[in-house]
């Protein structure tokens, strides 16, 4: 007998199927359906379909953080204009003053989330308890274009900056709905955001920053590979994402190591280098000594015939010797050479101050330095601090010291 005073059926097999010996008034129960091998495969996710899911939160992961760094520099700057408006005569209250009757609906919105955020312990720093914290994307702009006569004395172009905003929309519903982001919408996301950043003067220019400018999520989790910025699988690659004009365009200092500098003596003009040395840029190059055994070695491992590499080396000297020449003042341009063996070439730009960079290659056996894969280091990172250890450098210092450690035991080319 059931608690509903119901009477249950019997549950041996010989009642299975048979509603004739069922009494009146029972209720029947449904047997719990036993799995079947059919089930699992179903299940399943594919190769592909794992693919495809990385993919998608790759792309979503990318664009968060980028919407993120949006929102809070947004919800800032309306704080700096707006809170000496409305916070002497409405106190703490001065966001729901500032949205006015048109902005009533979702500012109590904000309000109540705020308010079962209290209740349930989810407000983790005490600076995220105000109404501010709650509103979104959409509701920070329509308190700016709201209340845009306060902020047209820091921004000229107010389209621009709605614009910016328009087109972070689309991104910012699918990655809050955990949908789909395609690459052209992420890109057009990434390029909004880094615009409407500079817009809204989010501070992290660097004097070189159109050398390689720091990606958001770089800048966010990019300690995890110490100061590594990007890896190629050689050199070819690597010219496509950063050209040589973008590399060394600029440079206040360049430190080069290396058995040829290709990257730098081809491609690279001496016009240009004169430019820049003329401008003030201090310029060191290491070659390989072209006459030393350390060359005659390399030739055997590449198998290529004697002489051919250190005459190429000899050519590219002779080059640099002549934008030497040119010089006002040639102490700004010095090139020396090593005869050790030549374990890796680095470029070193700008390599004493925050905006450094680096481009690193080792030496393979078989490989020549064109199809060596590459590093690409960021100096000046701030050190990698984890829980209960000591700040380390990363491996722009290291290549930095080697090469200051090389070029101290070099002979200088006249």
């Amino acid at each position: 007998m059931s608690s509903g005073g119901l009477e249950l059926p019997p549950g041996d097999a010989g009642h299975e199927g048979d509603s004739a010996d069922v009494p009146p008034g029972a209720v029947s129960l449904a047997r719990p359906v036993e799995m079947t091998s059919h089930i699992g495969p179903e299940l399943d996710w594919s190769t592909e379909a794992w693919s495809e899911v990385r993919t998608r939160a790759q792309r979503a992961g990318r664009a968060y953080i980028w919407l993120n760094l949006v929102e809070q520099r947004l919800r800032a700057v309306v704080a700096a204009v707006l809170m000496p408006v409305y916070e002497p005569v409405h106190g703490d209250d001065w966001v729901v003053a500032a949205a006015g009757p048109a902005g009533q609906e979702w500012v109590q919105r904000a309000v109540a989330v705020r308010e079962v955020s209290r209740r349930k312990g989810y407000l983790l720093d005490p600076a995220d308890d105000n109404v501010l914290s709650f509103l979104t994307l959409p509701q920070l702009r329509e308190l700016m274009v709201q209340h845009w006569p306060c902020f047209e004395p820091y921004f000229d172009e107010r389209r621009e900056v709605e614009l910016a905003l328009d087109e972070l929309e689309v991104t910012r519903n699918v990655v809050s709905r955990n949908r789909a982001l395609n690459e052209a919408v992420l890109a057009q996301a990434e390029r909004a955001s880094a615009r409407l950043l500079e817009i809204l003067g989010s501070g992290a220019g660097v004097p070189s920053a159109d050398r390689l400018p720091v990606d958001a999520v770089e800048d966010l989790v990019g300690d995890r590979y110490a100061d590594v910025v990007s890896v190629h699988p050689d050199r070819v690659r690597l010219q496509r994402q950063l050209p040589a004009e973008d590399l060394f365009g600029g440079a206040r200092r360049l430190d080069a190591v290396g058995i040829g500098l290709n990257l730098l003596v081809q491609n690279f003009s001496g016009r240009r280098l004169v430019r820049l040395a003329e401008a003030g840029a201090r310029v060191r190059l290491l070659f390989l000594n072209p006459a030393s055994s350390a060359i005659k070695r390399r030739e055997r491992e590449l198998g290529i015939r004697k002489g051919e590499l250190g005459r190429a080396v000899e050519m590219n000297i002779l080059h640099m010797r002549r934008v030497r020449s040119r010089l006002r003042d040639p102490g700004a341009f010095e090139i020396h050479v090593f005869d050790e063996t030549p374990r890796f070439t680095a470029y070193l730009v700008d390599g004493d101050g925050p905006d450094g960079l680096a481009v690193v290659q080792s030496y393979l056996r078989r490989a020549r330095g064109m199809e060596a894969p590459v590093l690409v280091l960021r100096g000046g990172r701030p050190s990698v601090v984890r829980s209960g250890q000591e700040g380390e450098h990363g491996l722009f210092q290291t290549y930095r010291e080697e090469f200051e450690s090389v070029w101290s035991d070099s002979r200088p080319v006249s």
